[in-house]
């Protein structure tokens, strides 16, 4: 895939406040858009743990230039909220975030309002995309659910505007979680297969996780576990931060590759305008040739 530039001028409006009842800290979002175009297609960002409405730009932005409307939470897990591991709020975490996407997707019309889009989004064509923990809590909203202590599969989540998803560097499946992991992220027991809603999963080929005893591979499981229609992109030399897709030269990237963001953020772009059945022609051509000349990447679908 070429680095082509960035299509369009953006713009982007934060913070905006969501209603969500009992959450104990407001729900604020940043909107992303581009600057002109009409009847644009939507894709709610979770964000991995930590972050925040202010990461993930280099991802973000380029989708904005796409012809996206970018819309990003700050889950309540980020930095700024000071909620570590030790917290007893911590353990429902992840149910918040979920939450918080659903309060997001329920509220669009006034969100969209607020940022002074409202007339120039197809809320018909809603997308959701999360890295890392983000990944799980968008596969949520796809249709996945959380397996109990017992193996029982939990609430159903999934939201019905939501067509499409694509999600980076998701957790797999619960039973090889380190002793870590498994004391202090029970929730991170996925159920993939009800999670029926078109999705692109993106897995690195180098991302070994300190949460799994598996290798990079436990990162595919939302792929090989879930329904189709479900597309796999593998990024060789991708690590988790896929190149730096929180943002340029952050402390915690560890391989460091703009190129791989473009690729990355292009494919996720190609994928969710076919899907959301926009335009296929660059997500065929992109499957068509299934895996890169020089073995950067590859593709498969089912």
């Amino acid at each position: 895939m070429s680095s082509r530039p960035l299509g369009h001028q953006i713009l982007s409006v934060k913070p905006l406040s969501v209603p969500a009842p009992d959450r104990g800290i407001d729900l604020q979002v940043k909107v992303t858009a581009p600057r002109s175009g009409h009847n644009l297609p939507v894709i709610v960002f979770s964000h991995g743990n930590a972050w925040s409405l202010d990461g993930y730009e280099p991802l973000v932005d380029r989708w904005a230039a796409a012809g996206f409307v970018v819309v990003q939470p700050t889950h309540l897990d980020s930095r700024r909220n000071a909620i570590g591991w030790d917290d007893p709020r911590f353990a429902t975490i992840w149910r918040v975030r979920i939450a918080d996407l659903h309060a997001i997707i329920d509220n669009l019309g006034d969100i969209l309002a607020q940022a002074g889009m409202q007339a120039r989004v197809d809320r018909e064509r809603v997308a959701v995309v999360g890295h890392s923990w983000g990944a799980q809590t968008a596969g949520a909203v796809l249709g996945a659910r959380v397996l109990d202590a017992d193996g029982v599969p939990g609430e159903d989540f999934s939201h019905s505007a939501v067509s499409a998803g694509a999600l980076i560097a998701a957790t797999g499946t619960g039973d090889t979680l380190t002793p870590f992991a498994a004391e202090n992220l029970p929730f991170m027991k996925p159920d993939f297969s009800t999670m029926a809603t078109p999705a692109l999963v993106v897995a690195g080929g180098k991302d070994q996780s300190q949460l799994s005893t598996r290798g990079p591979e436990w990162f595919t499981d939302a792929y090989h576990l879930s329904p189709a229609p479900k597309s796999l992109l593998t990024i060789a030399d991708a690590e988790h931060t896929m190149g730096g897709i929180a943002g340029e030269r952050v402390a915690e990237t560890t391989d460091e590759d703009s190129a791989r963001v473009v690729l990355l953020a292009d494919a996720i772009s190609a994928y969710l305008r076919a899907a959301l059945g926009l335009d296929d022609a660059e997500w065929t051509a992109l499957g068509g040739g299934a895996e890169d000349s020089d073995g950067t990447w590859s593709i498969v679908s089912k």
